[in-house]
């Protein structure tokens, strides 16, 4: 049986700790292959403007440059409307109905995981594993939900950040890899503050519901 790594987010704009993070879980969860999902729609992120799809499309592609087992999914893009996680997964399970499917999320998502769209018939479709968030300091222990942890030291940014310091004209060279640098200011991406959140907003990687 094959094990497929689902592993959604804006990725507005990615960075190298969603690298990061996918390689240690492709390690650790012994995974064959993992599918990056741009969001659509996030329903946690309705009151902000997100860059183009076509942009944070293509940047995506670029992060998975030279990484074989990497790979991007465009469903959620194609689907258009509000992005749900039990959607996709039900996508995935129609694709790959024999495989088993493993869930990466963060550890703000597991602390809210209760209150998606639908968390038993996710449960049902697929196995989770979490990462540790800065600012989400509390044990994964503390949660009645099943779920594998992803080990390791990880870059502590978000895209917040990274989106913020691009408004301010500041260096993001160690946060993001060179070809991304290079087309978001071939294409002037990120130069206005209307594509910054809230501060209080830790759901940079995944969407919550």
């Amino acid at each position: 049986m094959s094990r497929i790594g689902v592993f959604g987010g804006t990725f507005d704009p990615p960075h190298k700790g969603h690298i990061a993070i996918a390689e240690k879980a492709m390690k650790q969860l012994l995974l064959d292959r993992i599918y990056f999902i741009p969001a659509s729609l996030p329903p946690h992120k309705l009151q902000r403007t997100s860059m183009k799809a076509k942009h944070r499309l293509m940047m995506v592609k670029m992060a998975l440059a030279g990484h074989k087992r990497f790979k991007v999914s465009t469903m959620e893009l194609r689907r258009r409307g509000i992005s749900y996680t039990v959607d996709t997964l039900k996508s995935f399970r129609r694709r790959f109905p024999n495989a088993a499917l493993v869930l990466i999320i963060g550890a703000d998502n597991l602390k809210q995981f209760q209150s998606w769209k639908s968390p038993k018939a996710i449960l049902r479709l697929a196995s989770l594993a979490v990462y540790k968030r800065r600012g989400f300091n509390q044990s994964l222990k503390d949660h009645d939900v099943a779920f594998q942890p992803i080990k390791g030291q990880l870059l502590q940014v978000s895209s917040t950040e990274i989106r913020q310091r691009l408004t301010k004209g500041l260096t993001v060279s160690k946060l993001i890899s060179k070809p991304i640098e290079r087309y978001i200011k071939q294409h002037s991406l990120y130069v206005h503050s209307h594509h910054i959140v809230r501060k209080n907003n830790f759901n940079e990687i995944n969407r919550t519901h």
